[in-house]
C-alpha cells in the first residue's frame, strides 16, 4: 500500500515539531504536520517561555530595592504592563517564525488546520479532506482544566493571563501546583494584590516536603495571602469583580480569579478510541515504552500521554520516536532522574527522590542547610536559601538534590549531571568549593541533619 506521507504529526508543539524535523531532516522521511493554533505549542506560546519572561519582569521590584542598599539611586516609576506585553508578543511571534523555519528547512509540509484520526493510516483535515500516512504521531499536548463553578463565574486560566489588556488590582489564584505558585509570585511582583487558595495541606504536592514549606514561608513573607486547606464553595460575578465564598468561612471580592487546578490531555474529538487507541482515566493516550499505542501505526509523545509533563521530556520522546521508527536506531526516552525547576521567587530546582520517597526505599541520610545569601544579607533582606542532599546510607549515592534559591534552575541542571552519573556524597565532599557562591554549600555539607 502506498501512502501520501511516511509520517503525519498532529500537533505543532515542542514534541511534535522535534519528531517531524528529525524524521524528515535527518532520516529522509516524507513528513506532514498539522497545527490548528500557533506553532510552538504550550511551551513557546502560552507556557514556559512567556512565563519565564514574566518572571524576569516581576523580579525587578525586588532588584530595585536591593540596588538602593548597594548605593544606587534608583527611583522606579512603576510597572507598565502594556509596554511589556507588546515586547512579549513580538518575542513570541519571532519564536513562532523560528519554529516554522525549522520545519520548512527540514522539508516538512505544514497544514495550518485541525486534524483528526479517521483510521490507523488516515488523517482527516478540518475541510473534510483526507491524507494517508504510514505512521501517525499524536502530539496535541494538554490544556488547563476549568471546573464548572469557575467557568460559570468567568474565571481565567493560565492561558488567559498572557492575553490580559491590563493587570487586575487584585486576584485570587486557586490551586497549589507549580503553575499556581509561579503566577502567584509573578503577579505579586508586578504589584497585584494576590490571594491564593489550595485545598491540600501544603502547596507543591509531590515535591520535597521541606522545600515546599520553605517556599510557602517565602511567599507569605513576600505579601502573598496564601491559604492552605482552603477551597472555593461559591463564586458569582458582582460589581468590581468576583465574590468568592471559601471553606474557611471568609467571603471576599477579587477583581479577577485564576484557576490553576490541573491540566488535561488534548484528546477530545480526535477520533482515537474509534481506531482502537486506548485512553486513560484523564483522557491521556496510553503508550508503551516506545511511545507506541495499541494501534501499531499510531504513536504519541508529550503531555497528551501524561507521563512526565515537561517540554524537554516531550522533545526527548519525539526525537526517540523518530530515531526508532525512521532512523533504525531503537531508542527509548528515559523518564528517570528528570531535573525540573519551579519558577517561584525564589526558584526551586529539584532532581531525584524527595526525602519522603527515599525513606520508603531504605535507610538514608539527609544533609541540609538554610542560610541568607550574601547578596540578600548585605541588602538587609530576610530571604533564605535552602540546599538539601538526600543520600542512601548503604550505597552513599546521592538520591536527590533540592535547591530553593535565586537561580536554582541553573544550579540544578549541573547537579543533575553528577547525580545521573551515580555520584556519591563523598564525590560531592571531595569537590573543591567555588567561593563565594551559594552553590558551594552543596559540597560543604559535612554532617547529616537527619537519618532514617
Amino acid at each position: 500500500m502506498t501512502f501520501d506521507y511516511d509520517l503525519f504529526v498532529i500537533g505543532g508543539g515542542s514534541g511534535g515539531v522535534r519528531a517531524a524535523r528529525i524524521a524528515a531532516g535527518e532520516h529522509g522521511a516524507k513528513v506532514a504536520l498539522a497545527e490548528e493554533d500557533r506553532m510552538g505549542g504550550t511551551c513557546v506560546i502560552r507556557g514556559c517561555v512567556p512565563k519565564k519572561l514574566m518572571v524576569f519582569a516581576s523580579s525587578f521590584a525586588e532588584t530595585f530595592g536591593e540596588a538602593r542598599a548597594y548605593g544606587w539611586d534608583v527611583t522606579p516609576a512603576g510597572f507598565d504592563w502594556r509596554a511589556f506585553r507588546g515586547r512579549l508578543d513580538a518575542e513570541l511571534d519571532r519564536l513562532e517564525r523560528a519554529y516554522r523555519a525549522g520545519l520548512d528547512t527540514a522539508g516538512v509540509t505544514v497544514f495550518d488546520t485541525r486534524a483528526t484520526v479517521a483510521d490507523a493510516h488516515t488523517v482527516r483535515l478540518a475541510d473534510g479532506a483526507t491524507v494517508t500516512a504510514r505512521h501517525i504521531l499524536i502530539a496535541t499536548g494538554g490544556r488547563p482544566f476549568l471546573p464548572d463553578i469557575a467557568s460559570a463565574a468567568g474565571a481565567l486560566t493560565s492561558n488567559d493571563i498572557f492575553r490580559l489588556d491590563r493587570l487586575p488590582e487584585s486576584v485570587l489564584i486557586v490551586g497549589g501546583g507549580f503553575i499556581a505558585c509561579e503566577f502567584a509570585c509573578i503577579l505579586n511582583g508586578m504589584g497585584v494584590k494576590v490571594t491564593q487558595f489550595y485545598r491540600g495541606e501544603q502547596i507543591l504536592r509531590g515535591f520535597d516536603g521541606e522545600a515546599r514549606g520553605h517556599i510557602a514561608e517565602h511567599m507569605r513573607e513576600a505579601g502573598i495571602d496564601l491559604h492552605v486547606g482552603c477551597d472555593v464553595i461559591e463564586m458569582e460575578r458582582v460589581a468590581g469583580g468576583t465574590r468568592v465564598t471559601a471553606t474557611n468561612g471568609h467571603e471576599t471580592v477579587h477583581e479577577a480569579v485564576v484557576y490553576a487546578t490541573g491540566r488535561v490531555p488534548n484528546t477530545d474529538g480526535l477520533g482515537l478510541e474509534a481506531t482502537g487507541v486506548r485512553l486513560g482515566r484523564k483522557g491521556e493516550v496510553v503508550v508503551d515504552e516506545w511511545s507506541q499505542t495499541a494501534v501499531p501505526s499510531i504513536y504519541a509523545v508529550g503531555d497528551v500521554t501524561d507521563r512526565v509533563n515537561l517540554t524537554p521530556v516531550a522533545i526527548r520522546e519525539g526525537h526517540a520516536f523518530a530515531d526508532t521508527v525512521f532512523g533504525a536506531r531503537p531508542t527509548r526516552a528515559d523518564h528517570t532522574l528528570v531535573p525540573s525547576a519551579v519558577f517561584t521567587q525564589p526558584e526551586f530546582g529539584t532532581v531525584g527522590l524527595t526525602e519522603e520517597e527515599a525513606r520508603d526505599l531504605g535507610p538514608i541520610e539527609v544533609y541540609a542547610t538554610a542560610f541568607r545569601p550574601m547578596r540578600s544579607a548585605f541588602a538587609g533582606r530576610p530571604e533564605r536559601a535552602m540546599m538539601k542532599l538526600v543520600v542512601s546510607a548503604g550505597t552513599r549515592k546521592v538520591l536527590g538534590c533540592h535547591i530553593v534559591a535565586p537561580q536554582a534552575g541553573e544550579m540544578i541542571q549541573l547537579a543533575a549531571i553528577a547525580i545521573r552519573m551515580g555520584a556519591t556524597k563523598e564525590d560531592f565532599d571531595s569537590t573543591v568549593a567555588v567561593h563565594p557562591v551559594m552553590a558551594e554549600e552543596l559540597v560543604t555539607l559535612r554532617k547529616p541533619v537527619r537519618t532514617g
